[in-house]
Order: C-alpha cells, then structure tokens, then sequence
C-alpha cells in the first residue's frame, strides 16, 4: 500500500471515530434506560428564594430527585446523595433535589436532622412533580447535557457505592 493511501486511510480512520457517539457504561442494576425525549419544564426556587431553572442547565448532566420528608426510602437515602457529590468533580453533575409539596419547616427540620447541606427545591404546589410524573418516591431522573432524559431510578439508593459513584463518573466524562 502506498505512502498516500495509508495516510488518507488514517484520516477517514480519525474521521469516523470522532463521528461515532461515545458507547455509554452499563447502568448498575435499578438503573432504567429512557427514550431521551425533552425533560419537562423545571423552575423552581429553594427555601432561600433562588430561583432554579433546568434549561439553563443544559451543557451538564443534571440529577433530578423527588423526595419528601415522610417518606422512609428518602431518609435514608439522602446522606448518600450527599456523600455522591463529595466523591464527584462539581463541574460535571448538577443534583436538583425536589421537594413534593411540604412545607418549609418540615423540609428545615429534615434536612437538619440529618446535617446535610443541601438546597432543596421546593416544589410547594405539586405542579412539578406531576408535570414530571414521579412513579412513587424516591424517583431520580437523570437529564443529560442537551436536556433529553435518559436514565430513571425508581426507589431508594445508595448513591456513594461503587456501581454507582463508577457510573456516574464515566457517564460524566463523555
């Protein structure tokens, strides 16, 4: 084969493999693939009154999670939301915690008897949740960086295990 041919061979060899979409990690088990449709509307404020919009999101991979206090499978998972983005670089997932439809004081009280830092979005209304249709609580969505949802956790998890943690940190990269 020829200097020439070897080379333009190379070129379509790079060419291809930029145009080829990044194979993603197999989800650990709980994990359920989504179609990638548009993630419905997200505004929403915290407790402090900021206000979050997911559009202006886009670029990141975001984890949406509805949570609320009440519920047994949220308490206990939460203080591995928490430890999840200690583990993980800032700049590459965005966790949107929302609160379905419970007051501020409930939500303090929670959140401090667990001493975790965290914003939550407060979801006062319940619009949000139904606009995104939890199937039960704890329900995680994860929205990928053009605001598509592809992945969804339905129940409680231990987000700082390995399977997890290694997921989300390949998941991010691409």
């Amino acid at each position: 084969m020829r200097a020439a041919q070897r080379a333009w061979l190379f070129v379509l060899g790079l060419l291809l493999a930029q145009a080829a979409p990044a194979a993603e990690p197999v989800p650990p088990p709980g994990l359920l693939r989504l179609d990638g449709r548009p993630a419905p509307e997200l505004k929403l404020a915290d407790m402090d009154g900021r206000l979050t919009d997911l559009a202006q999101l886009k670029g990141r991979w975001v984890l949406v999670h509805f949570w609320a206090s009440w519920c047994g499978p949220c308490r206990r998972e939460m203080p591995t939301l928490g430890r999840m983005l200690q583990a993980l670089p800032a700049d590459r997932l965005t966790l949107l915690l929302v609160n379905t439809a419970e007051t501020d004081d409930e939500v303090f009280s929670f959140l401090a008897s667990i001493d975790l830092d965290l914003a939550p979005l407060m979801d006062r209304d319940g619009l949000t949740t139904r606009r995104w249709q939890p199937r039960g609580l704890p329900s995680t969505f994860l929205v990928d960086p053009q605001g598509r949802l592809r992945y969804l956790v339905l129940g409680g998890r231990d987000w700082a295990s390995p399977a997890y943690l290694d997921f989300l940190r390949v998941l991010t990269k691409q």
